[in-house]
């Protein structure tokens, strides 16, 4: 027997005809009864508008609505006819109603408006919300974008390891792996995956064009809307390439996945422009769609410091671009994304390519209004010499990265990549502003019981 599935909500209301018998499912969103007519609207996630089920007194009239809590499942059945409401074209002239899962008066989605805190602490509840609703569709279209974009290009996709050997950004903030006795389980250190790029540049070394999308893990010690315990990377590696190829692949990204959400979404983004981030919607249609800016770490200080601009973080050359500056750059300075380039290399990690002057190394990140950097990247070093002689001055164990270095001994080619953070890049579509709320179970310090 095949899978025989319901029709959604999208779908039936998409070529609906007056008249239409149909069956629907979902829960109901909301509940008004009166003496003479009864209304529910129920919502099965499939779009953010739901059906309104109607009990008209000549009908089953409004008792049978009355009986039915918000936060119930249904099942009914009924006639689609024209909708005196606003903003539907249909509503269900309502001809039986099941309740398939009862809800008792305790649900605590029972107000139309809760804060977005309230909400974190009900994860297993909040998709039911618009607002949440709205931006897993999103998460979900963004993540089909990405795959489209890499696909219809020729990269493979590569499922790197969760759980590393070694700490790839060599900053430390791993969470290291044991048994209940606090003893190594793979019987020498282990830690969940900051970044799957070092694992995915082996296949670029055969392959080409890959890349690797997944879950990452740092175990820093922060609470601020930016960061989180466990979140995903989009890692692509392209080999024959320098910092210039990286930095196309990069624009081309950014614009096209975009404006393929903005396409597959219209209804949703809509949402977010009017309730989340007014013109949210235009302002980033309007900076994607033009070329992205760029500038040298070094032009970028020095804007900084005839700024005239008071910020909290010293500039100046050697100093970190902290999130004050890099929205500085891309808000008021460029008002657009903008690619910041060779950094200083005590700035950045071992495996960037060294450049001429051995003062910068061949990175970029890209800084877009509003949340700074979204995309942190760099053309590799793909000499054994320079990248051996790296890991020695930075007083890194080579061992780990034995594997690593033998890239450069068999038929090494100049390579790059970036790392886009995929919760900062729904972030900076939907204008919401916590990492928090674009992930389905968040995990930060303190929190980790959904």
């Amino acid at each position: 027997m095949s899978y025989r599935p319901r029709i959604p909500l999208a779908t039936l209301l998409s070529d609906a005809v007056e008249g239409q018998a149909v069956t629907v499912s979902g829960w109901v969103r909301n509940k008004r009864v009166s003496k003479n007519v009864g209304f529910l609207e129920i919502n099965d996630g499939s779009q953010l508008a739901g059906l309104q089920l109607v009990f008209p007194a000549d009908g089953i009239g409004p008792a049978a609505a009355e009986g039915v809590d918000k936060g119930a499942s249904v099942r009914a059945t009924g006639t689609l006819v024209p909708s005196k409401g606003k903003g539907q074209a249909f509503e269900l002239r309502t001809e039986t109603i099941e309740v398939i899962g009862a809800c008792p008066e305790d649900y605590p989605l029972q107000t139309k408006r809760h804060s977005m805190e309230f909400l974190r602490e009900k994860a297993h509840l909040r998709p039911r919300t618009r607002t949440f609703s709205a931006v897993f569709r999103v998460r979900n279209a963004l993540a089909m974008a990405i795959h489209e974009f890499f696909q219809a290009r020729g990269f493979l996709w590569v499922h790197t390891p969760i759980i590393a050997a070694s700490d790839c950004e060599g900053a430390g903030e791993l969470f290291r792996i044991t048994d209940l006795e606090g003893k190594d389980f793979f019987g020498a250190e282990s830690f969940l995956t900051v970044s799957g790029q070092l694992n995915v540049e082996t296949y670029a070394s055969a392959y080409t064009d890959v890349y690797t999308f997944g879950p990452t893990f740092r175990a820093e010690k922060s609470n601020t809307p930016r960061h989180a315990s466990e979140f995903w990377m989009v890692e692509p590696e392209i080999a024959f390439a320098d910092l210039d190829d990286l930095l196309a692949l990069a624009e081309d990204f950014v614009r096209e996945v975009a404006n393929s959400v903005h396409s597959r979404c219209a209804e949703d983004m809509a949402f977010f422009d009017q309730w989340v981030d007014k013109g949210v919607l235009g302002r980033v249609s309007e900076t994607v769609n033009k070329p992205f800016a760029r500038m040298t770490y070094t032009e970028a200080m020095k804007i900084l410091e005839t700024s005239g601009r008071k910020f909290e973080y010293r500039v100046g050359w050697g100093q970190d671009l902290q999130t004050e500056h890099e929205r500085f750059l891309a808000e008021e300075y460029i008002k657009g994304p903008v690619f910041v380039t060779d950094y200083p290399k005590d700035k950045k990690a071992f495996y960037m390519r060294l450049s001429d002057d051995e003062r910068t190394v061949a990175a970029t990140d890209l800084l877009v209004p509003r949340l700074g950097e979204i995309i942190g990247g760099s053309q590799r070093e793909e000499r054994l010499d320079v990248l051996e002689s790296e890991l020695d001055r930075r007083g890194m164990d080579r061992a780990p990265y034995w594997w690593y270095s033998e890239l450069r001994r068999y038929g090494t080619t100049p390579h790059a990549g970036f790392g886009l953070g995929f919760e900062r890049m729904l972030m900076y579509l939907t204008g919401i502003t916590n990492i928090r709320d674009v992930i389905p179970f968040p995990r930060a310090p303190g929190q980790a019981d959904f």
